[in-house]
């Protein structure tokens, strides 16, 4: 996984710099500081290199709901681990991380290679939250309703950040992608009964 990260942010760097077209598969390769045949035995093409980069905020977010006690509302408690999945962790490269998802997510609107990974790792994400909802919404809760909001959650996140990285950072019009996404949590709040507290 170490590895995968590596060529993730060498993969991500370099499309801040040079743009997806600009760059190479071996020119990432080189700034992860592997060799390519390594890189083609995790990424099948260098868009496919920035999946673990943009789902690392999912992960986060998963595993703090997670750790979530039953009896906390589902509504609050996905905003509420959505919300401390911004803070900071202390990991590496984790403030470069928010930025480097600003760039890709502004990349892929011209990149349609880009875009799928993003749009796939919000599938993935998706599949692995079904489990964790499952879970908090109790052994009777109905499973249409629980993937409906598995489905909807990972898209007012998508929502969020694509909202977020469209917005001049400088400008404060649409505000912080925390503000972003809660707003887009509480919108779902109203519309889905198994989130009506």
């Amino acid at each position: 996984m170490a590895t995968q990260l590596d060529i993730a942010r060498g993969a991500a760097e370099l499309f801040s710099e040079k743009g997806p077209d600009g760059t190479t598969a071996e020119e990432i390769a080189a700034r992860a500081g592997v060799a390519p045949r390594t890189f083609y035995r995790y990424f099948r093409s260098k868009q496919d290199a920035i999946g673990p980069l943009l789902s690392s905020g999912a992960d986060r977010w998963r595993s703090l709901l997670a750790d979530t006690g039953p009896d906390v509302d589902l509504a609050r408690a996905l905003e509420s681990a959505a919300v401390a999945s911004f803070e900071p962790s202390g990991a590496p490269g984790e403030e470069e991380g928010l930025r480097w998802t600003r760039d890709l997510l502004q990349a892929a609107q011209a990149d349609p290679a880009l875009r799928a990974v993003w749009y796939r790792v919000n599938q993935e994400s998706e599949e692995l939250l079904l489990p964790v909802l499952s879970r908090l919404a109790g052994p009777d809760a109905d499973q249409l309703k629980v993937r409906l909001v598995a489905a909807a959650a990972t898209a007012a996140i998508r929502v969020a950040l694509e909202m977020w990285a469209t917005t001049d950072p400088d400008s404060g019009e649409v505000g912080s992608p925390v503000d972003l996404v809660v707003k887009c949590l509480r919108e779902l709040t109203g519309a889905l009964t198994l989130l009506s507290p």
